[in-house]
């Protein structure tokens, strides 16, 4: 499984979700952070919406967009979020 964090330089909400991400020992995923600054169409899509955080197929052919965890989330809650939408 891959996670992948639409993220900007600065934005301190995503530097919070990455860090609880980072934190996360007992659900096996990789973590993709994408710079909505290098990209026109990322910028486009996310400049008011980041931390955007999706679930990949390892093959990438399907991403789906998680809800937005509270930044109050601890990292508990954040792993049975995350188990909850690897058991769908």
């Amino acid at each position: 499984m891959r996670l992948i964090l639409y993220s900007k330089p600065g934005c301190h909400l995503c530097e919070g979700l990455q860090e609880k991400l980072e934190q996360i020992q007992n659900l096996s995923f990789e973590l993709e952070i994408r710079d909505i600054t290098t990209r026109e169409d990322w910028f486009a899509a996310y400049e008011y919406e980041v931390p955007v955080l999706y679930l990949s197929n390892h093959r990438g052919a399907e991403e789906k967009a998680l809800p937005r965890p509270s930044p109050r989330a601890s990292v508990q809650q954040l792993e049975q979020m995350l188990r909850k939408y690897l058991a769908n």
